[in-house]
C-alpha cells in the first residue's frame, strides 16, 4: 500500500494501491475500448433504483472477455492494466491465432505468463476449465452460472470461490458470501484468486475522492424527518427506536435478517444460505 505524509487533514491516514508495483501499461488498447453512457443507478425509465450514485469522472470502457469461447488456444499476457470500471486488474492477452483480448487477471499471473482454456487445461492460475474437471478444494473465480453464458460470479478484487464437491451433474461451490451453491458441471471457471487483493485496504481520506468515483453522500435515517424514514424525527439526537433494522421503505435489512426474495428463480440451486451478520465472520 502507498501511504502519504499528513500535509492536510485528508492526507492523514490516506492510503492507496501502489499501482507502480502491478500496472505495466498506462493507456489501454484503443481497439478494445469505447465510450459508454453510465446509467448511475437509473433503470430503463430513468428512475433511481440504486441511491447514492451520480457524477464522477468520465470513464473509457474496456471490453473485457468473460466468454469462454477460445478453447485450446494458448494466450500470452502482454500487460497488466488498471480498469476504472472494476476493482481487479485486467490483462491484455495475445492468442496464438493473433487475436487480442482483455481478461480479468488472477493474483499470481504476470506479464509473459501463458494461460489457456480447455477441457484438458492444466489446473494452474489463469487457466479455465469446466467445473467437473477442477479438483475439490481448488480456488476459482470468474464463474459461469449457465453453460456458455459467460462468467458472472466471483469477479471482484481479491475474491475467490471454492469447489467443495460434485454430485448428479452439478458442482457445489462455496461462494465468497459463504453461500454454498450448485452450478452445472459444464460451466467454466478460472483457477485462482482475482488480482488486486489489497483493494479492501484503500482509505480514500476525503469525501471528494468518493465523488470522483461517482459515489454520492448517504444521509443517516435518524437525521431525516419522520415522513422520509422510519428512524426519523425526535428531539435532538435519537436512536432508531426499533428492535430490527429496516430500510426507508420498511423492508428488513442486514444484521442477520433474511433479505433474499422468497421466490427467487435460483433458490433451487442454493444448498446452504449465506451467513449474515456476526455468523459470517465466524465461519470460513
Amino acid at each position: 500500500m502507498k501511504t502519504y505524509r499528513p500535509t492536510s487533514p485528508s492526507r492523514r491516514g490516506m492510503q492507496t494501491i501502489n499501482f507502480k508495483e502491478y500496472v505495466t501499461r498506462k493507456n489501454p488498447l484503443k481497439a478494445l475500448t469505447y465510450g459508454r453512457k453510465r446509467d448511475v443507478g437509473r433503470n430503463a425509465f430513468g428512475r433511481v433504483t440504486v441511491r447514492h450514485k451520480g457524477g464522477g469522472h468520465k470513464r473509457l470502457y474496456r471490453e473485457i472477455s468473460f466468454a469462454y469461447d477460445k478453447l485450446d488456444i494458448p494466450a500470452t499476457v502482454q500487460s497488466v492494466e488498471y480498469d476504472p470500471n472494476r476493482s481487479g486488474f485486467i490483462g491484455l492477452v495475445a492468442y496464438r491465432d493473433g487475436e487480442r483480448r482483455y481478461i480479468l487477471l488472477p493474483k499470481s499471473v504476470k506479464v509473459g505468463g501463458t494461460i489457456i482454456a480447455g477441457l484438458a487445461a492444466p489446473v494452474e492460475a489463469g487457466n479455465a476449465l469446466p467445473l467437473k474437471k477442477i479438483p475439490v478444494g481448488t480456488f476459482i473465480y470468474n464463474i459461469e452460472l449457465k453453460p456458455k453464458g459467460g462468467a458472472k460470479a466471483a469477479r471482484a478484487a481479491g475474491i475467490f470461490a471454492q469447489v467443495i464437491g460434485n454430485d448428479a451433474g452439478y458442482t457445489q461451490i462455496k461462494m465468497p458470501s459463504t453461500e454454498i451453491r450448485r452450478v452445472h458441471e459444464e460451466c467454466f471457471a478460472m483457477i485462482g484468486q482475482v488480482s488486486n487483493d489489497e483493494h479492501w485496504l484503500v482509505n480514500s481520506g476525503k469525501a471528494g475522492r468518493s465523488r470522483w468515483l461517482g459515489i454520492r453522500p448517504t444521509v443517516r435515517g435518524s437525521a431525516q424527518n419522520p415522513v422520509d424514514h422510519p428512524y426519523g424525527g425526535g428531539e435532538g439526537r435519537q436512536g432508531r427506536g426499533l428492535r430490527r433494522l429496516k430500510t426507508r421503505w420498511g423492508k428488513p435489512s442486514g444484521k442477520g435478517q433474511k433479505t433474499r426474495t422468497p421466490k427467487k428463480y435460483s433458490n433451487v440451486f442454493i444448498v446452504t444460505r449465506r451467513k449474515v451478520g456476526k455468523d459470517r465472520n465466524s465461519i470460513q
